[in-house]
This record gives structure tokens, sequence and C-alpha cells, in this order.
């Protein structure tokens, strides 16, 4: 335990859930896609759903999305910001079998064309996990530096990770695995106890059977 689970987070808005939560599922949201969406379709689910417009849940998700933090005292206008700025959003109720009360899907898209769609739920404290990307499970809470590899369902992809990572002295805190189905998608969810230089990451783009890399650094 440390001193932010005790206090909790430096924010604006009523709701350490309802509000930093959703506000860090947005801001993971963007770094995820990559850039800012130009469209945004957000289906909140359980208690994000019941309540969360009175909490200013759907306002803070939109502020994530445009790049706000918790304590960004600009939150409460943020759905007229993003229409100042040619986000437009929607919102929807989400069915999810067995999921955290305070959920969300986020199903958005960047100006370049790419497509991305989150399931997250936020814990408590401000803290969050993100539980599926384009409907695989990661399972991350992306409180370290974080590199998502999506990959076919082959063998050596693996290896090939880990290596590169051995090399650059990066050690490996946490890992796991995930497939849709045998021979099909597949995600590598590796947590590291160091950041990961860029030219790796740019090195792992260019494997063969690599589809899409994502490094979520904690410090930026």
């Amino acid at each position: 335990m440390n001193i932010f689970d005790v206090l909790g987070p430096v924010m604006v808005g009523p709701s350490s859930s309802h509000t930093a939560g959703a506000v860090r599922i947005g801001l993971m949201t963007r770094r995820l896609l990559g850039e800012q969406p130009s469209l945004a379709r957000i289906l909140m689910y359980g208690s994000f759903a019941a309540t969360g417009k009175g909490h200013g849940t759907d306002r803070a998700l939109v502020a994530g999305l445009l790049g706000m933090y918790p304590d960004d005292m600009g939150i409460p206008e943020s759905l007229d910001r993003a229409e100042e700025e040619g986000m437009a959003v929607e919102f929807g109720e989400a069915k999810i079998k067995d999921a955290h009360p305070n959920s969300v899907i986020l199903e958005v898209k960047g100006a370049s064309g790419r497509e991305l769609q989150v399931q997250a739920s936020s814990l408590g404290g401000g803290r969050i996990m993100v539980n599926k990307l384009d409907g695989i499970d990661v399972n991350c809470t992306c409180e370290m530096p974080t590199l998502i590899v999506h990959n076919l369902d082959q063998p050596g992809h693996v290896a090939e990770v880990a290596s590169m990572l051995s090399h650059k002295s990066v050690n490996i805190a946490n890992m796991r695995l995930y497939r849709n189905r045998r021979g099909g998608a597949a995600v590598m969810v590796l947590e590291t106890d160091q950041d990961i230089p860029e030219e790796s990451i740019r090195w792992l783009e260019h494997l063969e059977g690599v589809t899409k890399v994502t490094y979520i650094n904690v410090d930026e």
C-alpha cells in the first residue's frame, strides 16, 4: 500500500471512481489509440450507467479523451470543448457479462482512420483496469511501463520480444498471453521495470506477424 491508496487522487469532481477513474480511462484510451479521437462512442455499464451522469462520469470520460488529467479544472466543460475541437461523442448503455460495476466500453476512431475498442473499469481511488482491447482480454492496470503487442498466433513471437527486451537490459515484471483462438489473433501484455527505448518499439512494429504495437509510458 502507498500513500495514494490512503489519500486518493487529486481530482475535480465528487467521486474517485466516477470522476478520477473515468478521466484516466479516457486518457488511457487516447494513448492506446495514439491520437485524439475524432469520433467516440461511449457505452457505460452498471453503476456508471445508473448514476454516472449525476457524478459527471460522461464529462470525465470525454475529458480524458481530450487529454485532460483528473485535476484539470476544465473537466466540467469537456463536452463543450469536444464539440469545439470536432470530436463527435455518442453515449449509450453497454451489456457486458460479469463485468465490474464501474465499467465502460469506448469505441473510438482517429482522424488517421485508426479504430480501437477499449473495455475498462474504475476500481476506486482513481485506479483503473483495462480489461479488453478490440475484444481480446488484456487485464492490465498500466501503472508500470506497459508493452502491448498484437500478433498472429504463431511460434516465435514471444521469444523475439523477450530477446529484444533482454538485449536492451529491460526486465519483464509481468507477462500475460491471450488469443481469440488457436492460430488466430493473439496479444501479449508485458509490464517492465525499465522504460523501453523508442527504437525498440519501432523494431517490433516491423516484425513479420506483428500487427500492432502499443507502448504506454506511465511518466508521459
